[in-house]
């Protein structure tokens, strides 16, 4: 099971809580985090991209680092981990994305790749007059495979001159062509997302649920493997999860009753109305992150336990069928990668050739 890294290119990390660390992103920060992870084995780094956060006392993720510049900077400064950014679809035209790509493909020789969203925070887009109405929740991944057409025939031929609905390519190159294997990645849970996965990504990314809950992802697995069925391609699960961990249960515990005694309340209401907006997906990962009763880490499954009882849930998510692997974020990431790779990574089955290799 491949393992990566959520880096904190947002302050505070996923953790909505005045008790949990505060901090503002950095490129020295998730540098340090970047080569602690390949230092201990780890396969990939991926960052997100947010225009606008979500205020409240803790001013979640007002402060944010922008996602390929960023990935471009760590690309140079590791030498064997994958990297992966972000782009925001609606900001970015897909032909000069596949430039852009093609650029930390040569920075970082053949180790980029790239994670694709639709846009779904209308306040992140209107506040540069950019977005396009709310038709967008319905045809979002119209538009979205359409860029992803053109990026694939830009990456793999030099160019595209596709005439779509929304894009209009005339005769459109791009070289020089990325030297490494470019995989697309999507986070998108609704059916539709599922589709587009099916159709166009390598991996689709889903959020874990509950607290050492760790199989209970699974049922994104089945759906994407009925989507992929239709499709005849070979798409994984990576499963987005934040890891608690200490030297025993109850301290870990304790840290997250802490943070959950410490929810910054109005940030977690914020967040719950913007995730109200889409009235046309109900099935969309966004209403799970909005979800109030797992907000003060945004609702994304979380392994809170000792270093062996961690180990013990992410190898019980390995076994997971069509599983490739699990996305990671810590409470403290600079204190969390190095504890999963010096205490956690040596305890799990499914990374053993990790442990052996070092």
């Amino acid at each position: 099971m491949q393992v990566g890294v959520f880096v904190p290119i947002n302050n505070n990390g996923w953790l909505i809580s005045e008790n949990a660390p505060q901090y503002k992103p950095s490129f020295d920060l998730n540098k340090q985090i970047a080569q602690s992870a390949e230092k201990h084995g780890l396969d990939f780094l991926l960052s997100m991209i947010k225009l606008r956060g979500f205020g409240g006392k803790t001013e979640f993720w007002e402060y944010g680092l922008e996602s390929f510049t960023l990935m471009a900077g760590l690309a140079a400064v590791t030498e064997r981990i994958k990297i992966y950014a972000t782009c925001p679809t609606l900001i970015i035209p897909p032909a000069f994305a596949a430039r852009m790509c093609n650029t930390i493909d040569s920075i970082s020789h053949g180790r980029f790749g790239l994670n694709l969203i639709t846009g779904w925070q209308r306040p992140e887009y209107s506040q540069m007059g950019l977005w396009p109405g709310d038709e967008h929740f319905r045809n979002r991944y119209k538009m979205l495979d359409e860029y992803a057409q053109i990026l694939r025939e830009c990456w793999e031929t030099g160019g595209s001159d596709l005439k779509g609905e929304y894009y209009q390519m005339d005769d459109c190159r791009v070289k020089p062509q990325p030297t490494g294997d470019m995989k697309i990645i999507c986070a998108g849970s609704s059916e539709e997302g599922l589709a587009f996965s099916a159709k166009w990504a390598d991996y689709a990314f889903c959020l874990g649920k509950g607290v050492n809950t760790p199989t209970a992802f699974s049922s994104n697995n089945d759906k994407l493997a009925a989507a992929t069925a239709k499709t005849g391609r070979d798409v994984s699960i990576f499963v987005l999860v934040m890891v608690i961990a200490a030297e025993t249960d109850e301290e870990a515990m304790a840290k997250w009753k802490s943070y959950n005694d410490g929810v910054d309340l109005e940030a977690i209401a914020w967040l719950a109305d913007q995730g109200a907006v889409d009235k046309h997906n109900k099935d969309t990962n966004v209403r799970q992150l909005a979800a109030p009763e797992g907000a003060v880490n945004i609702n994304m499954g979380t392994l809170v336990g000792s270093y062996e009882s961690v180990a013990r849930m992410l190898d019980e998510m390995a076994a997971v069928p069509n599983t490739g692997g699990v996305l990671l974020t810590f409470d403290d990431f600079v204190e969390g990668v190095e504890a999963f790779g010096t205490r956690i990574q040596p305890l799990m089955k499914c990374r053993e050739h990790i442990t052996a290799a070092e």
